[in-house]
């Protein structure tokens, strides 16, 4: 296995990015939101969104003694508002099971709604400094690329985080810039369409450069269009809801001049079903 580890960490203390995340006392509570905010969405989108939340609601608590609706509000167009009312039922778990502080430990992160493996352990990698492997889409492709001399990932899987582990310093605050700096690497560097191998720092223990960057193919599954998507539907009507306060709007003017009347249905069952929205009688509303 390379030492990728000596020359990325010495990379990434000179190169990192200024994050709000990665601020000194930054706290759990501000990781975790961080970091729910940031799956799928860019870093530029989240960064205000992140501020006004924590201005909003600075701890666990405080989310938790407001509404859901308040959370699918302020998410505004953030995107894939379920994690919205993930963040809120995980707010009120850590009020009620562990007294408004984030767990530490990995399983009781996942037991949190919302949390998945990535999660779980980029908490408490980076919020309080314990050693796990952290692996994000940037990593995956890291490791593809440096270790598997792949062009591009596959599809998510538990040999990743194995793979990563395999990677880590021993010493536990060198093996958490060491997952910062491999997402970073993959973020800055290594990206997706155009890799900028002659300013990577570990470009001499690359396989994938070793092999004069074969064409693996690409196994990942494509995401679906977003224009004339039930996704664009559901944004749209949800819109109208966040717009309209505290007040419900009758069904039939919620996003009435959507071009596809059955579209515009079938995004409210699923909303409904999903929890964003509430029907009350023959109108809509956001959850109570």
């Amino acid at each position: 296995m390379p030492d990728l580890a000596t020359p990325l960490l010495a990379w990434y203390r000179r190169a990192a990015r200024e994050l709000p995340w990665r601020a000194p006392g930054f706290g759990a509570w501000g990781t975790l939101v961080s970091e729910i905010m940031l799956q799928q969405t860019p870093v530029a989108r989240v960064i205000p969104h992140l501020e006004a939340w924590l201005e909003r609601w600075p701890t666990a608590g405080s989310l938790a003694a407001d509404s859901p609706s308040e959370a699918v509000r302020q998410w505004a167009n953030l995107g894939y508002p379920r994690r919205a009312l993930w963040l809120h039922r995980a707010a009120v778990e850590i009020r009620d099971r562990h007294a408004g502080v984030v767990p530490r430990e990995v399983d009781a992160l996942l037991a949190l709604t919302g949390i998945g493996d990535y999660t779980a352990r980029a908490v408490a990698v980076f919020a309080y400094g314990d050693r796990h492997p952290v692996v994000d889409t940037n990593t995956r492709r890291v490791l593809a690329r440096a270790v598997g001399g792949r062009a591009r990932p596959g599809p998510p899987a538990k040999a990743d985080l194995a793979a990563m582990d395999a990677l880590l310093p021993v010493d536990d605050a060198d093996a958490a810039i060491f997952d910062a700096a491999a997402m970073e690497l993959g973020a800055l560097v290594c990206t997706a369409r155009a890799p900028t191998c002659d300013t990577c720092p570990i470009e001499h223990l690359c396989a994938w450069r070793a092999a004069d960057y074969p064409d693996t193919g690409d196994a990942r599954r494509r995401q679906a269009r977003y224009e004339g998507s039930d996704r664009q539907a559901r944004g749209a009507i949800l819109k109208v809801l966040r717009e309209a306060s505290e007040h419900a709007v009758a069904q039939d003017a919620v996003a009435s001049d959507w071009p596809d009347a059955r579209q515009r249905d079938r995004a409210i069952d699923s909303l409904i079903a999903d929890g964003l929205i509430e029907a009350d009688g023959g109108a809509l509303r956001l959850p109570r």
